[in-house]
């Protein structure tokens, strides 16, 4: 447990992902309502829009008018999505927003021609044509993804040498580039990780790249998202994207039960629990989860947000928190 961090920073995910995934349209109005009550929980970054083709993406087809109307508070950053170069000119061209860049692929080539409809040369195409237009609009923030870096419900298990050749590839678009990664996203997309693979991806990719901050993106489908977040807490790893509620999933992942990333306040807990610093206001933070399923009209899978908090239970009989571990 030496490796624990003393702090983490969560990139909050749930109104992008959540909102895309939702078979009825979410009106403008609540989507603002819910990133304004997040803003106010001491989450320092929210994902809060994706710049998609509405036709495939229909849930999005509002984006600029939810970026538009958010009143943005001083202290956080509001990013959003884009997968190709119109969507990326619509963000640049919005107020209010943190441009974040990414040199994006897939250790499974498979799900990347499904999610993108791209294979691997195709792909590095339109990555180095990103490079030159994010160079054009002065974009400083460039981080690596990896996508089903754990596994892919078409081609199976994916090993530790597919994540590390995919982490090559995008190094070699950004060296080509002149630049050096901020951070590298290693995504769960189809959730087949597990404590173990976690830490030992992690472990391989750190061995090779000590340099590079990781980010965890971890999806909860078959229940394993808080302890694939434990297993990274216990490498070391100090940022994750997460969920509110658990909103969201991925519309390409071929299951129908593909859960949203791990969920923001669980893990907040969790970390209470391990006596990790998030900034986070957890019983706000677990209003917003609630104000999140009453918006889209059905249960939510956090678990926080429905038996509360132990901090919250401890206050109230005066109890002290005991040291924790997963």
């Amino acid at each position: 447990m030496s490796d624990l961090p003393t702090r983490i920073h969560i990139h909050e995910e749930g109104p992008r992902e959540g909102f895309q995934f939702e078979p009825n349209a979410v009106p403008t109005g609540r989507k603002i309502e819910l990133i304004e009550a997040l803003a106010q929980t001491g989450l320092q970054e929210l994902q809060i829009a994706s710049f998609v083709n509405p036709k495939r993406v229909p849930g999005w087809a509002d984006a600029e008018a939810v970026v538009t109307g958010v009143r943005k508070r001083p202290g956080v950053s509001y990013t959003v999505l884009w997968l190709n170069e119109q969507g990326f000119l619509r963000a640049a061209g919005m107020d209010g927003v943190t441009l974040k860049a990414s040199i994006t692929s897939s250790a499974s080539e498979t799900f990347m021609k499904l999610n993108q409809n791209q294979d691997y040369s195709k792909n590095a195409e339109v990555q180095n044509a990103f490079m030159r237009l994010y160079r054009e609009h002065e974009v400083a923030f460039v981080r690596g993804a990896v996508m089903a870096t754990f596994g892919c419900n078409f081609e199976g298990n994916v090993g530790v040498s597919k994540v590390i050749s995919t982490v090559e590839r995008i190094q070699e678009i950004a060296a080509a580039h002149a630049v050096k990664l901020d951070n590298l996203t290693l995504a769960d997309t189809m959730a087949w990780a597990t404590p173990q693979s976690v830490k030992r991806v992690v472990g391989a990719v750190r061995d090779r790249w000590p340099e590079i901050p990781i980010t965890l993106h971890l999806h909860d489908t078959r229940g394993l998202g808080i302890a694939n977040a434990c297993a990274g807490l216990e490498m070391g790893v100090t940022s994750f994207d997460a969920s509110v509620g658990g909103l969201g999933g991925c519309p390409f992942a071929g299951h129908r039960g593909a859960a949203g990333n791990v969920c923001t306040e669980d893990l907040v807990m969790l970390c209470e629990e391990m006596g990790i610093a998030t900034g986070v206001d957890l019983d706000r933070l677990i209003d917003a989860a609630l104000l999140a399923e009453e918006i889209v009209g059905h249960p939510l899978p956090g678990a926080v947000m429905h038996g509360r908090s132990l901090g919250q239970l401890r206050r109230k009989i005066g109890a002290t928190p005991p040291a924790a571990s997963c």
